[in-house]
């Protein structure tokens, strides 16, 4: 008799990460980009992708966060995303620096009202 091999997906380790650092916090997760993205409300907090982080910053802190190490604006077809920055690997390499990113990323999305579906 043969044997059947189920393929599972390997967790991305930023996923659990994220989810840590939300603790307790309301937020959903939603497939996109490549990566998973949290949002709350119904908004994109951050989201992971093959390359690094991506981080909602919002327009107002978009320059600041993008000149932080590893920042660098993100860039969709071509074009930069205003708001968002794309953060290396390298910028989320302990907890502090995660979430330092995550809480930038609060700042601006607890900000937003809820989106209704």
């Amino acid at each position: 008799m043969a044997k059947s091999v189920t393929k599972t997906s390997a967790v991305d380790p930023m996923v659990e990460r994220l989810r840590a650092a939300l603790g307790s916090r309301a937020f959903t997760e939603q497939k996109m980009f490549g990566g998973t993205c949290f949002m709350i409300n119904g908004n994109m907090l951050i989201g992971t992708s093959k390359r690094g982080l991506l981080v909602r910053v919002g327009k107002a802190a978009h320059a600041a966060a993008a000149a932080r190490p590893h920042a660098r604006p993100m860039e969709m077809g071509g074009r930069s995303m205003e708001g968002y920055v794309h953060v290396a690997p390298e910028g989320t390499a302990t907890d502090a620096d995660l979430r330092g990113w995550l809480d930038r990323a609060l700042a601006f999305v607890e900000t937003l009202p809820p989106k209704v579906k």
